[in-house]
């Protein structure tokens, strides 16, 4: 679970206030947020191809436009915010490869590196992000959870115990998604090669 100490500003606290309409809390919260959504975006660039026109900077700047509107909903904790993140720059990192792939005007989609974990494979393996996307989508219809998992996972760079608390599950459950997700994928990308 992400910690919060005394030291630090309670961001979970924050959080509601900001929600129930405290506007001037922003200017505290701002740089707290922006500074994990950043190095949360480098962290999951940093897995990617080395040669990605996406940096970590721009990848958090349309994230935080994208949480700013959405500022009505009552962040239920600071794992729920950082979840909500993480489909903010799914979406980001999926429409940047559809309109590169748009670009390139009969080009192969791009290919990214998918961690290691996730296609539980030995050797680095590219994927194409866009069948990925679409394979999760797919994996959202038989069990959301475990799509959900793996956007909180992979694309939110949050930890199994972060994921399962921003989820309300136990971590054994989460453990189990994941694996299972996992295998899933790794499956169904395999298959369309």
């Amino acid at each position: 679970m992400i910690q919060e100490d005394a030291v630090k500003p309670n961001i979970t606290q924050m959080l509601h206030e900001w929600s129930s309409g405290k506007a001037e809390v922003m200017n505290e919260l701002l740089p707290l947020i922006y500074d994990e959504l950043h190095k949360r975006a480098a962290a999951y660039l940093r897995r990617e191809r080395p040669n990605h026109t996406l940096q970590a900077t721009a990848l958090v700047h349309e994230a935080y436009l994208k949480l700013i509107d959405q500022r009505d909903d009552s962040w239920q904790n600071r794992e729920h915010f950082f979840a909500i993140a993480a489909q903010a720059m799914r979406r980001i990192l999926i429409d940047h490869a559809k309109n590169r792939h748009r670009r390139k005007r009969g080009g192969s989609n791009e290919d990214l590196p998918l961690e290691e974990a996730l296609l539980a494979a030995a050797d680095e393996t590219n994927v194409d992000l866009i069948a990925l996307d679409e394979a999760m989508a797919k994996l959202a219809k038989l069990d959301p959870q475990q799509e959900r998992i793996v956007e909180l996972r992979y694309f939110g760079g949050l930890s199994l115990d972060e994921a399962a608390s921003a989820l309300g599950i136990s971590r054994a459950t989460a453990a189990r998604d994941w694996q299972v997700a996992k295998a899933w994928l790794h499956r169904e990308l395999t298959r369309r090669n």
